[in-house]
């Protein structure tokens, strides 16, 4: 679990440490890659970029900052961090996860308690998108997880799905859960919140295979609506602001005839608890996959809106999530056009 990383405080795992120590030398069970770059957190980018003004190298240093001082890029507002993709360069002889020397791999663990050093000062970076070119090397533990590179995808095509492959993965075990469950005499509707992002793309996607019966996405500019429009990947599209709770929900129930089964909430900004849960049937299910998230706010605002929900935090592992992510991106021509839309603009 990487504990004998951990510099301080003493006795807690990696992801809640405050610093730790990212040397070079792997024990028996870690693996050491060599990284080729970064793909930060969307509201942890969001936060930085906003505190900045806009101005990408005072982004690019308070980065190199956080990752120096702490041993690792954990945003200290946000939490969050992101994912990386590299290049195994050693594999210790007890490690379980299966890799070799000369491997490409994403990781599938968060920046927040992977060991990360970075040599290049990211000097290849403007500070002006959340993916990060760099050299320098970061260590796997035993109960971290990787996926080697499909060689049919870019690099950085892959890197931006496998970020978020986690939120796919759940929508669709638990829109597959409502349709075995459901009476069949009204198909299951789900409302994807920020629908055409990463996560909320590929939720889409997800809920679609996994069988609901009407699905709209949520978004809240022209552009992102007419993205969504063009790719095809939810029965309606609407524009609304998260964060306008009354707003929110009106908009979910007109697109479906009814409150949502389920809603996936994708955005990277605060305030949108309690619009998720008022947009939502009672005996539904809400699955938070922002780390802009209050759960707090997600709790109390349920019990004041006397709101019978179940609340998923999605923790961004699901067994078999990278698969299915990377599969959508392959099968669903829609998909794949908002990822490439996206790195180019980036």
């Amino acid at each position: 679990m990487g504990l004998h990383r951990v510099v301080e405080p003493a006795g807690v795992l990696p992801q809640a440490a405050w610093r730790l120590d990212a040397g070079p030398e792997i024990a028996a069970n870690e693996v050491r890659i060599r990284v080729e770059r970064l793909n930060l957190d969307a509201a942890s980018f969001r936060q930085l970029f906003d505190k900045h003004g806009g101005d990408g190298a005072a982004v690019r240093a308070e980065v190199l900052e956080i990752i120096s001082t702490r041993g690792k890029m954990q945003n200290p507002v946000t939490g969050s961090g992101g994912m990386l993709i590299g290049t195994v360069e050693e594999a210790g002889r007890r490690s379980p996860l299966g890799l070799k020397p000369g491997e490409r791999v994403a990781t599938l663990v968060s920046l927040t308690l992977t060991p990360l050093v970075v040599t290049d000062g990211l000097a290849r970076w403007d500070g002006l998108s959340e993916q990060v070119p760099c050299e320098g090397w970061a260590i796997l533990f035993a109960r971290s997880i990787a996926a080697v590179l499909p060689e049919d995808l870019d690099p950085q095509l892959s890197l931006a799905v496998l970020d978020v492959c986690g939120a796919p993965a759940l929508t669709a075990r638990v829109v597959s859960r409502c349709v075995a469950e459901g009476s069949g005499d009204r198909p299951v509707s789900v409302a994807v919140i920020g629908g055409a992002g990463k996560s909320g793309s590929l939720s889409l996607a997800a809920a679609r295979q996994a069988g609901a019966g009407r699905t709209v996405g949520v978004v809240p500019v022209a552009a992102e609506r007419d993205a969504l429009v063009a790719a095809g990947l939810c029965d309606a599209v609407v524009l609304a602001d998260a964060r306008d709770p009354v707003g929110l929900s009106t908009a979910v129930t007109t697109a479906l005839g009814v409150p949502a089964d389920v809603t996936v909430v994708c955005v990277d900004v605060p305030g949108c608890e309690h619009g998720a849960v008022l947009a939502t049937a009672d005996g539904g299910t809400v699955i938070f996959f922002s780390m802009a998230t209050s759960f707090a706010a997600a709790a109390l605002g349920a019990e004041g809106l006397a709101a019978d929900v179940t609340m998923l935090v999605g923790n961004g592992y699901v067994p078999g999530h990278a698969e299915l992510a990377l599969g959508l991106l392959r099968s669903d021509p829609g998909v794949r056009g908002l990822f490439e839309a996206r790195l180019a603009a980036d």
